[in-house]
This record gives structure tokens, sequence and C-alpha cells, in this order.
């Protein structure tokens, strides 16, 4: 049985910022990051939370991120704004855009955000939940170094390349939160058995000759399975489109990766298009929006998207989040 240690998400958030200061980010950056971690634990995505925060610390020593980059905003037109994050750390990107974005949303109807010269933004339903939060219907787009081969194909052209929709609910949440990649399981997971030494599903992963395989190591050196076969190859190239063609970032296949020390920042790319729901809808969304999730609702044992991150934010908020104690040594070996 694996050993564990409860903490509160304020304890994770702290742990997090501790960690990310200690190994050269500048408080201003270390802090939105940390907060995602705390939210992404209490969601119950273990494998982006602080799992990754000895990677992001390893990633700032040897260059691939800026930890203290200083992100430059504009708005070239009342509802677009850019964020160049300089090599340095989505968040701080984000949450830079979001502060133009948000008020530009609610004036003008809609509003889009595009960050480029950025790097892993950890779960994108984090960023797309915070949009909901704030009465908006949010769309999320980010790229990540190649690791998809077209259709027929063997060489990673594409990243597993997530999207996520979140859509507004009552009281301040998010009432949907579709957060998917474009490949059968997130990278992380393959990465999480190399590191633990256990083979994968069989569907997870092909090797560098397109063959399937259990070996997460064979994988890694060759291709994620898309979802949905060649829906998922389409769904990859059309965030890659969103995150990268429409923001300037690097695209997926000249990026570095987001794993190891090789190769020098990534400068991939977010992008982000907020709604207003009410512009739209003639004051009708809210009505329709939960005829359609009680409808779901209504089917024995069906959840809509996000309800099962949501039970368990609750249940982490009132009873902390059991942390891997191995995971907690590593990063508290960098304090």
């Amino acid at each position: 049985m694996t050993a564990t240690e409860t903490l509160t998400l304020a304890e994770i958030e702290t742990l997090a910022q501790d960690a990310l200061v200690a190994a050269g980010t500048s408080p201003e950056n270390a802090a939105p990051l940390a907060k995602a971690t705390a939210m992404t634990e209490a969601d119950g995505v273990a494998s982006h939370g602080l799992a990754y925060i000895p990677i992001y610390a390893e990633h700032v020593q040897c260059g691939k991120v800026d930890g203290n980059a200083k992100p430059v905003l504009s708005q070239p037109k009342p509802s677009v704004v850019t964020v160049d994050a300089a090599t340095g750390f989505a968040h701080a990107a984000i949450d830079m855009g979001f502060e133009k974005l948000i008020p530009a949303a609610k004036e003008q109807g809609v509003a889009v955000l595009a960050i480029n010269n950025s790097y892993n933004c950890g779960v994108l339903g984090v960023h797309t939940q915070r949009l909901a939060q704030a009465g908006l219907m949010a769309i999320g787009f980010t790229n990540a170094p190649a690791s998809i081969a077209p259709t027929g194909g063997a060489k990673p052209v594409v990243g597993t390349n997530p999207f996520s929709v979140a859509a507004p609910g009552p009281d301040g949440r998010a009432e949907v939160l579709i957060d998917q990649s474009a490949s059968t399981i997130a990278k992380s997971e393959v990465m999480k058995h190399a590191r633990e030494g256990k083979p994968v599903p069989e569907g997870w992963v092909l090797d560098a000759d397109g063959n399937p395989t259990t070996d997460p190591e064979a994988g890694l050196k060759g291709s994620m399975v898309p979802s949905g076969g060649y829906k998922g190859v389409g769904i990859a190239l059309m965030v890659e489109m969103m995150a990268a063609a429409m923001s300037g970032a690097t695209l997926g296949k000249d990026a570095s990766p987001f794993s190891g020390t090789k190769g020098g920042p990534p400068k991939t790319g977010q992008f982000f298009i907020a709604i207003d729901p009410d512009a739209t809808s003639g004051g009708a969304f809210a009505q329709q929006l939960a005829a359609l999730t009680e409808a779901v609702r209504a089917e024995d044992g069906v959840r809509v998207p996000g309800d099962g991150r949501g039970t368990k934010r609750v249940q982490a908020a009132q009873d902390g989040v059991a942390v891997n104690a191995a995971t907690l040594e590593k990063i508290r070996a960098i304090l």
C-alpha cells in the first residue's frame, strides 16, 4: 500500500509556493502556480498536482522555464488580449490575461486571450473553471510537444493538446467542466507509470514503429494513441491551430519536451475564448443549461462532466488531500 500524508489545501499551496521560490522562481510567478496546484489536488488530479513541483523546480534550475519572467500584455483590439509569457510559467501569463479578458468579455459579449512563449499550463480545466466562476462560458486550448502521429503515420506531429469547455452555473461555480486531451490518456499518466516501473494498459501508447505496446518507456519514445482514432488527431490539429497558430506560439513538432532538461524553453501557447451567455441567449442560458444537466443526471449512475471533480473539491476542502509520501519527500528536499 502506498504511504500517504494528508495535507490541507492551504498546506499544499504553501508547500508548492515555498518549493518553487527555493528553486529560483519569483514569489509573484510562484503564487498562481501554487494556487493552481492546490486546485488540481482538490479536484483529484494528482498526476498534475504536487507530483509536478519537482519537475517545475528542475526546469527553473536548468533554464527550460524562466522563473523570474515578466509577462508582457497587450490589447490590440477591444476584444483581443495577448500575453507574451517571456518563456515563463503559463500561470502568471494567464492570470495577467484574465484580468483584461473577463471585463472585456462582459463588455463586448465575447473576448479572446492568446498566450505565446509559454510553458505547460497544468490542468487546463483549472483555468476555464475560473472563467465559468466569473459567469462566462469558457473554451480553452493548449498545445504541447509532439507526441501523436497523424493517422497512418508513426512520427509524432502534434501534442496531446487538451481542450476544455466550462459553463457557468448558479452560486458562482462551473456547472459543466469538460477537460480532455486528444490522446486516449494524458501523457503524464504514461510518465508516472514509467517512473514507477509499471506497464501501461493496451491502447495507451505505440512504439517508435507504430506498434501497440504496454512498455511505457517504449511508448514515450514512440507516440500516444489518439482518442477515437482519426477523430483524436482532428482534435489535436484543431487545438494546434488555436493554441499555436492563432497565438504565434511554437508548433508542437518544434517544441522542446515538457519532460527532461534538454532543449530549452518549449515556447508553446494557450488560447481562451470567453463568452457572456446572456448576450447570446437573451437571458435563456441558465434555464436551458439547467434543463440539459438535469436530463443527464436523471439517468441512473450518470454524471455531468465535472461532477466528479466538484465532489472531490468539496471533500478536499473539508478533509484535506492524501498526498503520496514519496512525492512530499522530493518536494521537501528542495526547500
